[in-house]
């Protein structure tokens, strides 16, 4: 007897999508059902267990990006603080506020297709103002410091949920 051929990732997510389909639009079973009722009531108590671990987990995921998607626009309004920190940086300076704003912009995106994106972007309160090159040097040490140790952990949340 010769082996059967391997179905394709793609085509056994195919099948099992149709099958999966063909449960979800079938009818319910009507009242004269044979199965009894304990039963019944076992799946109905665990479609609902389901439904609330899932609602939990949306609510994290949705608490997670959401402070992340604030920690870059915090970090977004910090960096413009800087600018004219000085000419050799300058061009650094701006990279990393691309950068910064790429993330939050698809952090947001996210979070709108999931259905997670509060109503409104939050709007960007006071920022300090460095009024001499010194502040806004050391002013520059202590952001670079605080969005690297904030991109570390964002980092490891993002393995984290990464993770199947």
């Amino acid at each position: 007897m010769s082996p059967e051929p391997a179905l394709s990732p793609a085509l056994q997510l195919l099948l099992w999508h149709s099958a999966l389909w063909t449960v979800q639009e079938a009818t319910p079973l009507g009242p004269a059902s044979s199965l009894p009722q304990s039963f019944l009531l076992k799946c109905l108590e665990q479609v609902r267990k389901i439904q609330g671990d899932g609602a939990a987990l949306q609510e994290k995921l949705a608490g997670c990006l959401s402070q992340l998607h604030s920690g870059l626009f915090l970090y977004q309004g910090l960096l413009q603080a800087l600018e004219g920190i000085s000419p050799e940086l300058g061009p650094t300076l701006d990279t990393l506020q691309l950068d910064v704003a790429d993330f939050a912009t698809t952090i947001w995106q996210q979070m709108e297709e999931l259905g997670m994106a509060p109503a409104l972007q939050p709007t960007q309160g006071a920022m300090p103002a460095f009024a001499s090159a010194f502040q806004r040097r050391a002013g520059g040490v202590l952001v670079a410091s605080h969005l690297q140790s904030f991109l570390e952990v964002s980092y490891r949340v993002l393995r984290h949920l990464a993770q199947p």
